[in-house]
């Protein structure tokens, strides 16, 4: 019996370990849109087509190969858009982006915050989604792409009502807008009152569906809110918004560290 030489297991393990970070690399830029639900499928039905092969199961193994041959073609029809879309975007930095660190993120829970309270103070309404590990593009591609390094003075003008980007939510992403006029889903909680409006609706509906931190200003009361993990976090004042924001946005190591 031959045996396997030392260098061609290692070969196939490194192989192996680079195919799979580049797939989960591919995971994590879909997430949050639909393609990112057929390619986890995909994944469920490559490894029961390897299952069937090892253990020798020819009908379910001829079932899955010619399921692939003709499924693939369907699938890349029907998702031509996101596919292409995020294939065109594949080189860019931010699929393998750093988490900013917590001198960016404190300057970036500044600038939200003196655009939220001061938007609060006029009674202006907003609605703002901070994407963190869950990729928001479905929601970005259904809005006003504007790409803009965030600042207070930006984000009050996009909330004004003279402007023709005020409805709807901005997303930002790392430290910058990256759309404005985006649709957010509605939430179907059926123990939230029906008196709430729908910019809280919009908000609770994507921290159901998402991990982003969602701040909103209401029109009609001037009160802010932060909607988090389905639920709304209660704000006290400025002081304690800015905190809330800096423990739900801080990287997980900044915690730990100052713990």
């Amino acid at each position: 019996m031959t045996a396997i030489p030392f260098w061609s297991i290692i070969k196939a393990v490194i192989e192996i370990l680079i195919l799979w970070v580049a797939y989960y690399r591919i995971l994590l830029f879909f997430e949050g849109t639909r393609a990112f639900q057929v390619l986890k499928g995909i994944t469920y039905l490559i490894v029961a087509l390897l299952v069937s092969q090892l253990l020798g199961f020819e009908v379910l193994n001829w079932l899955l190969r010619n399921f692939f041959s003709i499924w693939i073609i369907v699938i890349v029809v029907i998702f031509q858009n996101e596919l292409r879309s995020g294939l065109a975007r594949l080189g860019q930095q931010h699929l393998f982006s750093v988490a900013l660190g917590e001198v960016e993120i404190q300057a970036l829970i500044k600038e939200i915050s003196d655009a939220v309270h001061k938007l609060a103070r006029q009674r202006v309404g907003c609605l703002v989604a901070v994407e963190r590990e869950m990729k928001l593009d479905l929601y970005i591609d259904s809005g006003v792409g504007l790409d803009a390094k965030l600042s207070s003075p930006l984000l009050q003008s996009l909330f004004m009502t003279v402007s023709p980007l005020h409805d709807g939510g901005v997303v930002v992403r790392g430290e910058r807008v990256a759309a404005s006029s985006c649709l957010f889903p509605l939430s179907e909680n059926p123990s939230v009152s029906k008196t709430v409006g729908t910019r809280h609706r919009a908000a609770l509906g994507l921290s159901e569906q998402t991990d982003a931190v969602i701040m909103l200003v209401s029109e009609e009361s001037g009160e802010v809110n932060i909607a988090f993990n389905s639920r709304f976090i209660e704000v006290r004042d400025q002081e304690h918004f800015e905190h809330v924001l800096k423990e739900l946005l801080s990287p997980p190591k900044a915690k730990k560290h100052k713990k």
